[in-house]
């Protein structure tokens, strides 16, 4: 079924693409998980001793000190995100691309989103004059920008951002008066961590930012629902965080025991917790390099991923070989390569891009195999991406980009 775009940008067709398989669950997750089964309450609204105790114990050792009266947990990010644009009020700015997830809480809400161009240099985050043309843009409109949501190890894009450019971003939004919310979800994931550098808003201006983390993505399964947020230590940031709660309890919007207790278990970081991600890490960046060298190769346009387990790809210079094929828009672009891919390969409308551009998300943890014994061999052995299922996906991955290739050299007009 198609339909009209929210953004107005031409018909869209609903509906998920094909789910993205994780790694298996840790053991030592699901024995803590079965510990609590027997627990049928929820959390008290914002979260309970252990899991905030856990919670402040993870930002102190990233430079973050956080006490109890300044964390608060949900059963997932979009909670949490979605109670914060609550207690703020007014409209709120992200960057194009953006997670596909944030712009529906704050339309749920009745708040207008505004797309703000990121830099050259990553993805994530604003251009700091573009944000300051938008705001001035918007106020002059009669619009009230409040809030600024970025990431600086970003999904889609997989970039991390600069620390310059993170500090001229995030002085133009204090500038301007915005509260900043950065979604740091996939800080631990970095690719390079010894050639890149991380800086959170957070560490810069502690009084006007607001760290979301949730926890399913780097550290728990994507089926167990937790996420953790760090308010300023300031009073403003004191009744942000009573506001955040009045209104995760009147969503119950509280996280299920079983899973709190898992969620403090990973934040502690046990050596099985840590050791399980550093190697998850190191096979999502080995096979996201591949795949980047797989579409640059056939004339895509790529940033080199950073972080996370994503890669983003612009197939404009492939415009007249897709069209060959019927693909005029990033949703016949999620079509056509989730077909030919056979694993998801969302558009880059999901996350905020212009319907018109032929941009797509691509995701490492297909490339892994079909089964969780696939996918748990992939995490030990020493060669990956020699493994039979990743030659095999990688293949794949490269004919399909080969192949339009292909098919566009041989549209190029004579010269």
């Amino acid at each position: 079924m198609r339909r009209t775009h929210p953004e107005g940008h031409g018909p869209v067709r609903y509906g998920p693409p094909l789910p993205d398989q994780g790694l298996p669950v840790l053991p030592e997750l699901r024995s803590v998980l079965a510990a609590a089964a027997d627990r049928a309450h929820a959390e008290p609204s914002g979260g309970g001793p252990a899991l905030l105790d856990a919670a402040c114990a993870y930002w102190s050792r990233r430079g973050l000190p956080a006490a109890h009266d300044r964390v608060a947990a949900a059963p997932g990010a979009p909670a949490l995100l979605l109670a914060l644009t609550g207690a703020l009020g007014g409209d709120v700015l992200v960057p194009r691309p953006c997670a596909a997830w944030w712009a529906p809480q704050v339309r749920l809400l009745g708040r207008s989103v505004f797309h703000v161009a990121t830099p050259a240099e990553c993805g994530g985050l604003p251009d700091p004059y573009a944000l300051l043309e938008t705001v001035r843009r918007v106020r002059a409109e009669g619009g009230e920008p409040r809030l600024l949501v970025l990431s600086v190890a970003d999904d889609p894009t997989a970039t991390v951002a600069p620390p310059e450019v993170v500090h001229e971003t995030v002085e133009a939004a204090v500038g301007e008066g915005l509260h900043i919310v950065s979604d740091e979800t996939w800080r631990d994931t970095l690719h390079g961590p010894h050639d890149t550098v991380l800086l959170s808003p957070a560490e810069m201006l502690p009084e006007e930012v607001t760290v979301l983390t949730d926890l399913a993505g780097a550290f728990l399964p994507q089926g167990w629902p937790a996420a953790v947020a760090r308010f300023p230590d300031t009073d403003s940031g004191v009744g942000l965080r009573a506001r955040v709660l009045d209104v995760l309890t009147v969503l119950g919007a509280r996280v299920a025991e079983p899973v709190a207790a898992a969620a403090a278990f990973a934040l502690d970081e046990p050596a099985a917790i840590t050791e399980r991600l550093t190697a998850a890490v190191h096979l999502h960046a080995r096979v996201a390099a591949a795949a980047h060298h797989a579409v640059v190769g056939a004339g895509a346009l790529a940033r080199p991923p950073q972080a996370g387990r994503h890669l983003y790809v612009d197939l404009g210079p492939l415009r007249s070989a897709l069209g060959a094929h019927g693909v005029g828009d990033a949703q016949d672009l999620e079509d056509f390569l989730t077909a030919r891919l056979g694993m998801p390969a969302p558009g880059g409308h999901r996350f905020g891009d212009d319907l018109a551009s032929l941009r797509v998300r691509l995701g490492t943890g297909p490339l892994l195999g079909a089964t969780d014994e696939e996918r748990a061999e992939c995490l030990t052995s020493p060669s990956p991406l020699e493994l039979p299922q990743v030659q095999r996906a990688l293949a794949l991955l490269g004919s399909a980009f080969g192949d339009l290739r292909d098919d566009a050299q041989r549209w190029e007009p004579p010269r």
